[in-house]
């Protein structure tokens, strides 16, 4: 998988909920765990772990635990990275305790939200920047780009859509 790869290449930690962890920690990687509505302080900023909702297991079946996503408070950026979840009214409570910079959403539906949704979420969490995910990666969850970015643009709002190694600046 590529969170191990790109852990263990890059001496890195893995931050996720606590069945993520130990799965990863039983392979040697140094990890992280946290759970819904908890905090942690990093070197890099401030970590709060969100709801999210999917599915979570690994290929080899081993149960992923409850999904979630976070919200990363740097020192002059705040962004949320919603994961791969559907469309959630607790996405509300997020501009309660932060004002979001950036938005990362999943918009290719069958397994996510899709584009409407996903303009429903950059609302709830007032955020009119979004960088979309999880999309265009097998049939499924294949986009027409320029109509997704019509949607967004539509609602006064910035899809970003990014080429594969493609980067932003936050």
């Amino acid at each position: 998988m590529d969170a191990e790869v790109i852990a263990k290449n890059n001496e890195a930690t893995i931050v996720s909920n606590y069945e993520i962890a130990m799965y990863y920690q039983n392979k040697g990687i140094n990890v992280h765990p946290m759970n819904h509505g908890g905090s942690w302080s990093f070197d890099f900023g401030d970590v709060k772990y969100v709801i999210a909702v999917h599915t979570s297991s690994f290929d080899d079946g081993t149960y992923g635990g409850q999904p979630g996503g976070f919200i990363i408070k740097g020192a002059h950026k705040t962004i949320y990275i919603a994961g791969d979840t559907a469309l959630t009214m607790d996405m509300k409570l997020i501009p309660l305790s932060f004002t979001l910079d950036l938005a990362i959403l999943p918009i290719g539906d069958n397994f996510t939200m899709g584009v409407e949704d996903a303009i429903l979420a950059s609302d709830f969490v007032a955020c009119n920047r979004v960088l979309g995910v999880h999309y265009d990666t097998f049939g499924y969850i294949e986009i027409d780009h320029d109509k997704a970015r019509q949607k967004f643009s539509d609602k006064n709002k910035e899809l970003i859509l990014l080429d594969i190694a493609g980067y932003i600046e936050i």
